[in-house]
């Protein structure tokens, strides 16, 4: 029998219910992970996500929360600790995101970038790092933006969150070492509801500037 990556190790994915989260949920599953799909609002997406993880023959269950809210946070935890076991591996992948003129942007929709792209983060990783840490194993990735590395004028607020994901991220990992292992991963445009929604047309933009492919990053690619 071939030795799958994380056989026996329990997976926790924010804003598992679609898109690049959906998509995690699967690789992890399929390298013999437990999987926990977070969902917010909705449960019927992160059903079709658990589905995936059962055809493969994983484990696995979904849970509410909304990862800006502590509270929610610690349920969230706790009810994955009863049904699969402390969590060994932690995708931050929940996010949202705006695109719009500066002199449209307002303090609601700053604090909200920031409550879901930063506080979420932080929260679920507080949750569980101290039990990572006195295990002596845990992988965490953060999943920012390319958004945050480059200038995007027309996404100050989500831009701006995701430069201090990246940030969170070289702090924690050297706050964390040796044993949990924090990264982050920065994509660029993918073709999901987030991005479709986030930003209109931009898709379609750069599907007109790739004939010879005819479509941006999708969460599965093909070669």
């Amino acid at each position: 029998m071939s030795h799958r990556l994380f056989e026996h190790r329990v997976a926790l994915v924010t804003g598992g219910a679609r898109g690049i989260g959906r998509a995690v949920c699967e690789m992890l599953a399929r390298n013999g992970a437990s999987v926990a799909v977070n969902y917010e609002k909705n449960e019927d997406e992160a059903r079709k996500t658990l589905s995936l993880i059962k055809t493969v023959g994983a484990d696995g269950m979904v849970v509410q929360a909304d990862v800006s809210q502590p509270d929610a946070v610690e349920r969230m935890v706790n009810e994955i600790r009863t049904r699969l076991g402390p969590v060994d591996l932690l995708v931050n992948n929940a996010g949202v995101a705006v695109s719009t003129d500066h002199t449209k942007v307002d303090f609601d929709q700053w604090k909200r970038m920031f409550a879901v792209n930063v506080d979420g983060p932080f929260l679920t990783t507080w949750a569980v790092k101290d039990e990572m840490i006195e295990r002596g194993y845990g992988r965490i990735v953060n999943v920012a933006s390319l958004a945050g590395v480059v200038l995007k004028k027309e996404m100050i607020p989500y831009a701006t969150a995701k430069a201090a994901v990246i940030s969170f991220t070289r702090h924690c990992a050297v706050a964390f070492a040796p044993h949990v292992r924090v990264n982050c991963v920065a994509p660029g445009l993918t073709d999901t509801d987030l991005a479709r929604s986030s930003n209109p047309g931009a898709v379609e933009a750069i599907i007109a500037l790739l004939p010879w492919a005819g479509w941006p990053t999708r969460p599965k690619s093909p070669p």
